[in-house]
């Protein structure tokens, strides 16, 4: 029997020790990105490298997400996190400026936008986030899918609400890149957070940005890496700003990025497109599971399964070896790639007692 992409790369790159559906808060390293960060911690540790880290590992990390998401590379910052990126976004309005939000929105979507104070957040259900966008409306901030509970936002509508009132659009796809196909173009700023779908080392993050975006945003922490020429802005002020993206670079860590592009060579070799399939088959399995054994999940078709009221059951799942989240009440369960159906029939098993 031919084997699959994401078999082969299940049987070569994972071998976790627990039933592990907790993606949406981590995802497994795969093999070769945690043998690429243990080769850079003893070249550091023996000397045997100039320097802390190789930037061609950046380099490529930032050509392989922006081919995962569909954008050239000159659109593309890399940084350490989501909360960094959107707070570039955050710097950028006027006071007064209306930014429009889904109510319980990933704080650090929200939070760079609230502490400003000069700002005016408004609120709404996810379901009506479209309808709300309004003429004032200066930023629409949203992930596409919730982190509490899994749910997939409305994108189309909300993209054609914002263009109609003029208003930018703010995606954080943090729980949906590796598994949902992204257009980062149809967006005036993405921002991703690495070390979920995309298996990446935590302190991977990335950030998309139009051309005509990129005119507003503001260079608010310019190193070597932000200069056109790198290694000419090693000393005294950037006398030139990158002419892309580049120019909102933060300074990163090689350990993460070392790890970053082995784990997104991994992605575009399997496909975002076959993820999705499988990852969502296992996520309706375990619904229908569910709905057996007397528990309603979320409804959808998201990779990320919420069980509302069921939280408390955490414990009990991570004491069987099933580790999952516990999330504003929820029993948040994730699939990936490296799961199996016999993954969502443990969970089920322990769920049923």
């Amino acid at each position: 029997m031919e084997t699959s992409a994401i078999d082969r790369v299940r049987a070569s790159e994972f071998a976790s020790e627990t039933t592990y559906l907790n993606t949406s808060a981590c995802g497994l390293l795969p093999r070769s990105a945690a043998d690429a960060v243990k080769a850079l911690v003893e070249d550091n540790a023996t000397g045997r490298r100039q320097g802390a880290g190789d930037h061609a590992t950046v380099v490529a990390a930032r050509d392989a997400f922006a081919r995962l998401v569909g954008v050239g590379p000159g659109r593309v910052a890399v940084g350490g996190s989501v909360a960094s990126h959107v707070g570039l976004v955050a710097a950028s309005l006027p006071p007064g400026a209306e930014v429009l939000a889904p109510t319980g929105e990933f704080s650090s979507v929200v939070s760079p936008f609230a502490v400003r104070g000069d700002l005016r957040t408004r609120y709404v259900p996810l379901d009506g986030l479209a309808d709300a966008v309004r003429p004032g409306t200066a930023v629409v901030a949203f992930s596409a899918v919730q982190s509490s509970d899994g749910r997939v936002a409305a994108l189309d509508a909300i993209r054609a609400a914002a263009a109609a009132h003029g208003a930018r659009t703010l995606l954080d796809a943090s729980q949906s890149a590796g598994w949902l196909p992204l257009d980062a173009g149809a967006y005036d700023y993405t921002v991703t957070g690495g070390f979920k779908f995309l298996m990446c080392p935590r302190g991977t993050s990335f950030l998309t940005v139009t051309e005509e975006a990129q005119e507003t945003l503001p260079v608010l922490f310019p190193g070597m890496a932000a200069a056109e020429d790198a290694w000419g802005g090693v000393y005294g002020p950037v006398e030139r700003l990158a002419a892309e993206a580049r120019r909102f670079d933060e300074p990163v860590s090689f350990l993460s990025y070392h790890g970053a592009e082995r784990s997104l060579e991994l992605l575009a070799e399997v496909g975002v497109d076959a993820v999705q399939a499988h990852a969502t088959a296992l996520a309706a399995r375990f619904r229908a599971g569910l709905a057996s054994i007397g528990h309603e999940a979320v409804p959808g078709a998201s990779a990320i399964v919420a069980v509302p009221g069921l939280g408390g059951r955490e414990p009990d799942l991570a004491a069987a070896g099933v580790m999952v989240s516990a999330r504003a009440g929820n029993l948040r369960a994730a699939f990936h790639l490296y799961n199996t159906e016999a993954d969502v029939d443990r969970a089920l098993d322990v769920l049923a007692g």
